[in-house]
């Protein structure tokens, strides 16, 4: 044992460089082939499915865990992944053959086991690998064994092997591809098969987005369209009415992009990823071209590289109509600020106006009741002028009253000030 601490993941780590063996193939063999996609959620009922097959051939099942599986089965060999989305069945029967795609390895399996598989089949395809001992089908004979179809091929890894299909679906629902050993070891061979595999299934996974892409342009050339049309109308509005309408119908707009957006964004990344591994396996498969055929990798890349320039376009596509509509909202809202703000200036204006003649009724007001107070207050003085004249003091009312006239008006306007000041002093404090 080793007297360092060791990371946690270590052995994980090292573990995933060795998931997903290719094994070994010897030639002659028969190879049935499925991808089944399942989701995440569908795990649990893809190992459940495995188990039943393991129970059926007496087989231990690999532990819940597990992500590739590889047995002999007896009467075939079974090698099952599971990925993110999807899980793969490869039945493996090695045996000489003179009928390539007849008694298939798929045919030894229970059909009720097959008819019960959980998810939805993506690719299906039949593999017939011949030796090098055996004789060299002519042209007529091998066109035969794709039903007179257009036949692609060409040698591959490193001229070791040549492969041949059609890429049709066949009356049995399965993909066809022939391949002749030319001097490749068994190694060789499972690398080589696993490749053309995972070919098949990256590419179809990658097609799965161009039915969306499709949708997904004509719904963006629709909400482009009502852009455009809302765009011109802002040199034509008037008034915040129109503004809140235009921009009601921008944000309606802006949540049908972000619908769009939802329904595509994984299955386009994800395409873009499948994509490249298309790409790296094509490369990885060194094809070599046969006089008078058509590559495989030429004929994928053909039709394949169009379908994601697509889906390319159409993410593009959703994400300048999200800019769009941003900027679109972005200049109304500053149309309708700019409104606001000429309204509050006039507001503004309106208050100060008021506040002035409010002033100037304050004034009004402070001096009429300078006036007001003076008046009762020199009639009161009037009056106890004219009371201490009947009780024999020796005083003239008109001479009081007018002694007491400029003090009384000077106390009363000091007064009111005063009063004044402290109201306006406490609601300063207040705010």
């Amino acid at each position: 044992m080793a007297d360092f601490k060791e990371h946690p993941l270590r052995d994980t780590l090292s573990e995933e460089m060795h998931a997903r063996p290719h094994g070994v193939i010897d030639s002659p063999a028969k190879v049935s082939y499925l991808a089944v996609v399942n989701d995440e959620t569908g795990a649990d009922a893809d190992y459940a499915h495995l188990v039943e097959l393991c129970r059926l051939f007496n087989t231990a099942p690999p532990p819940k865990s597990a992500t590739h599986f590889s047995e002999d089965m007896g009467r075939f060999r079974l090698k099952w992944e599971r990925h993110t989305e999807f899980v793969t069945y490869t039945f493996i029967k090695e045996a000489a053959f003179d009928q390539p795609f007849k008694d298939t390895a798929i045919e030894l399996l229970p059909r009720e086991w097959l008819e019960r598989l959980p998810g939805e089949v993506l690719v299906a395809s039949h593999l017939a690998l011949e030796s090098q001992d055996m004789p060299e089908r002519p042209v007529p004979e091998l066109v035969g064994l794709f039903d007179n179809n257009t036949v692609t091929g060409g040698f591959v890894a490193h001229q070791r092997a040549m492969v041949w299909t059609d890429f049709i679906i066949h009356g049995d629902r399965f993909r066809r591809y022939l391949i002749r050993d030319v001097g490749i070891n068994h190694r060789g061979m499972a690398r080589m098969i696993q490749r053309v595999l995972e070919i098949e299934t990256y590419r179809s996974l990658a097609m799965l987005a161009l039915p969306l892409a499709r949708d997904a342009r004509q719904r963006v050339s629709e909400a482009e369209t009502k852009v455009s049309e809302i765009v011109s109308q802002l040199t034509q509005i008037e008034g915040v009415e129109d503004e809140r309408e235009l921009l009601g119908r921008l944000s309606m707009l802006a949540a049908e992009a972000e619908s769009i957006s939802a329904g595509t964004n994984y299955r386009f990344s994800a395409a873009g990823a499948y994509f490249e591994l298309v790409k790296r396996r094509l490369k990885e498969l060194k094809e070599d071209r046969i006089i008078g055929l058509q590559p495989v990798g030429e004929f994928i890349e053909r039709r394949l590289i169009p379908a994601m320039e697509t889906v390319e376009n159409a993410a593009e596509r959703q994400e300048t109509l999200s800019l769009r509509i941003a900027r679109a909202s972005n200049l109304l809202r500053t149309r309708v600020d700019v409104a606001l703000e000429g309204q509050n200036r006039d507001l503004l204006h309106s208050m100060d106006q008021r506040a002035r003649t409010q002033l100037r009724l304050q004034a009004t007001v402070e001096g009429l009741s300078v006036v007001a107070i003076s008046y009762y207050l020199l009639s009161l003085i009037s009056y106890l002028a004219k009371g201490a004249k009947g009780m024999g003091v020796m005083v003239d009312p008109f001479i009081v009253v007018s002694v007491a006239f400029p003090v009384v008006v000077f106390s009363v306007w000091v007064g009111v000030r005063r009063v004044r000041r402290s109201i306006t002093r406490d609601e300063k404090s207040e705010n």
